[in-house]
């Protein structure tokens, strides 16, 4: 069953935030429903926007899966980064879909901007 606990936001936040300030990027760092890892990205040097490959330029959730897909360059590398450290020595997936088998350590979102606040792009 997923859980994701303040202590272990703690023990995570060091990596996430050296994330954050080697891409000149600021953000925040919560739980939600006691089940996933959220990084909130308000501001930063990275351009989503330039660096996404799809047609949909109001992406402001990241799929911790696919995102390889959807992204080349510096947005890239820095998602590559983020996860890892949002992942750290805690996580894992034993899920099976086929069997509807769920099994993860918790869930992971990363929202770029909000709905009523985007994301600034600052150079």
């Amino acid at each position: 069953m997923a859980y994701m606990s303040q202590q272990t936001k703690k023990e995570l936040a060091p990596a996430i935030k050296a994330v954050l300030n080697k891409y000149k990027v600021k953000g925040s760092i919560a739980v939600q429903n006691h089940s996933t890892l959220v990084v909130n990205i308000k501001k930063g040097a990275v351009d989503f926007q330039k660096d996404y490959l799809g047609d949909d330029k109001y992406h402001y959730q990241i799929n911790p899966y696919w995102f390889e897909r959807h992204y080349t360059g510096k947005a890239k590398a820095f998602l590559i980064e983020l996860f890892a450290a949002m992942r750290g020595d805690k996580w894992y997936d034993r899920s099976d879909a086929m069997t509807d088998y769920f099994d993860t350590a918790y869930y992971m979102d990363v929202n770029v901007g909000q709905w009523n606040n985007e994301y600034e792009v600052i150079v």
